[in-house]
């Protein structure tokens, strides 16, 4: 198996070269929170299969619901037909959404519900108004929205999406505010006439530094679509949490300007930060509303596009005047996926879900405390139970030590990074597999996101196991005073 993995597969996101000098883990089957190779090893599953599992692998209701719905058909075509599945599910997001959002439209992954945003804020203002200028996008530095041409236009990980970069439509990217308090007499500034921002940031097009979000907006709202973030952290440019209430601000932001948000919730979704959706924290409902990843607990590829009336309607006309949203996919709505996500959905309530997330995000939380410590983690970044520990070769003398969305520490000095070439966030994930733990890194970023049906016994296990392959690999003892 490994030999013909390596001799017919291209794996996403990996250097094909390193892979091929590795021996690679076949998985065989899974249970619960626990992966099991061809090996028979049984190792923790740290990262939820890529951020997507709720309820554990082969979960008897989900399992249950997949196999009813396969014994009626598998799969018909969305575009001039519908089903049962998808009418239920939809009917089912409105219903926890945050108010104000009416519609859905279902694609495959967070990739497409990002791109069917992105394409419907462009088409809305096209069909509110011929004269509209309103095509340009604002998104945040360091964002991710997958990997499509649209999504990767809007995304702001040059590791990323630099080579691409001849390929993409322009907008204005922002550098998200740090979420540690500026040293006094530092605090921004406002242009003259306009009101101070209560966040450093820092703007421009195509990430050359220019001016706030605030003044962005206020200058340019004629040509600006939508702004598109991701809300209250960033998952893949190694967990980057954002200050409390600047979603909230940006959401204001777009109210008054008239410009559409468009809220990327396709990791965050579903309970992963503590609340069904993160920018409920907030009190954001945005105009548009992209959620996948944990929409099936795991399972299958599904992604939903959630907007509102207005928008909804602006796309509505005779035949004649092709005001349609000329969108689709083969395999949109499957069927399959829709029916194991609303039993995902309908599973949620009564088992006290977000219960457990809080509960473990506070136990996180309190490993986190002594692992900031470590001469070699330059911090610990968690929104609920999505954490991501920073590996330095060593840390500034003002580094912060937390930083998650409970408390705010002092504003970290530079660190110095290991170089690339060490791999040492690999390293840990090696060390960490060996004990029973399969994660992955991002770079030199150790990202903790497990299954959040996870227990408290299991919880502890990883975290041991992840203090443990810190120490192995840096050399160096956590305190655990």
């Amino acid at each position: 198996m490994a030999a013909w993995d390596k001799k017919y597969l291209w794996h996403p996101f990996t250097q094909q070269a390193e892979w091929a000098g590795r021996d690679p883990i076949i998985i065989e089957s899974g249970r619960g929170v626990w992966l099991r190779d061809i090996k028979g090893r049984r190792l923790l599953d740290g990262n939820s299969s890529l951020w997507v599992n709720v309820w554990g692998h082969n979960h008897p209701v989900l399992n249950r619901a997949i196999r009813q719905q396969l014994s009626k058909i598998a799969h018909s075509t969305f575009l001039g037909l519908t089903h049962e599945p998808a009418i239920r599910l939809a009917k089912k997001l409105i219903e926890i959404a945050p108010g104000g959002l009416s519609r859905v439209f279902y694609s495959d992954n967070g990739s497409t519900a990002v791109e069917v945003a992105l394409k419907m804020a462009y088409q809305y203002w096209q069909l509110v108004s011929r004269e509209t200028k309103k095509t340009k996008f604002v998104s945040l530095k360091e964002g991710y929205h997958g990997d499509t041409i649209g999504s990767v236009s809007v995304g702001g990980v040059d590791l990323f999406h630099e080579r691409f970069r001849k390929l993409l439509f322009k907008g204005y990217t922002v550098r998200p505010p740090s979420p540690y308090p500026l040293p006094e007499g530092r605090g921004p500034t406002a242009s003259e006439g306009s009101r101070p921002s209560p966040f450093r940031e820092k703007v421009g097009r195509r990430g050359d530094p220019d001016e706030g979000i605030d003044v962005i907006l206020r200058k340019h709202h004629r040509e600006i679509a939508a702004v598109v973030m991701e809300p209250l952290v960033q998952g893949a440019s190694g967990i980057r949490v954002m200050p409390r209430g600047y979603l909230a601000h940006v959401a204001q932001l777009c109210r008054t300007s008239d410009i559409l948000l468009i809220v990327d919730e396709v990791a965050t979704g579903f309970g992963r930060t503590g609340t069904m959706f993160a920018c409920e924290q907030e009190g954001v409902s945005p105009d548009f509303l992209c959620v996948a990843k944990s929409l099936t607990g795991g399972y299958l590829p599904l992604a939903a596009t959630l907007t509102k009336e207005r928008i909804y309607r602006a796309f509505l006309g005779r035949y004649d005047e092709f005001k349609a949203f000329f969108h689709g996919h083969t395999y949109t709505a499957n069927p399959l996926a829709c029916a194991v996500a609303l039993a995902n959905l309908n599973y949620a309530p009564v088992h006290n879900l977000l219960a457990n997330v809080r509960n473990r995000t506070l136990q996180l939380q309190k490993i986190a405390r002594r692992l900031a410590i470590h001469p070699h983690v330059k911090e610990v970044r968690q929104v609920g139970l999505m954490a991501g520990i920073e590996l330095v070769q060593q840390k500034g003398s003002l580094t912060p030590a937390l930083s998650h969305r409970e408390r705010v520490p002092v504003r970290a000095g530079e660190a110095t990074p290991y170089p690339p070439s060490l791999r040492m966030g690999l390293k840990v994930c090696d060390a960490a597999l060996k004990r029973g733990v399969w994660l992955r890194p991002l770079g030199d970023t150790i990202v903790l996101m497990p299954p959040l049906v996870i227990s408290e016994k299991e919880l502890g296990f990883l975290l041991k196991v992840v203090e443990e392959a810190i120490e192995e690999v840096t050399g160096l003892r956590i305190s655990r005073e």
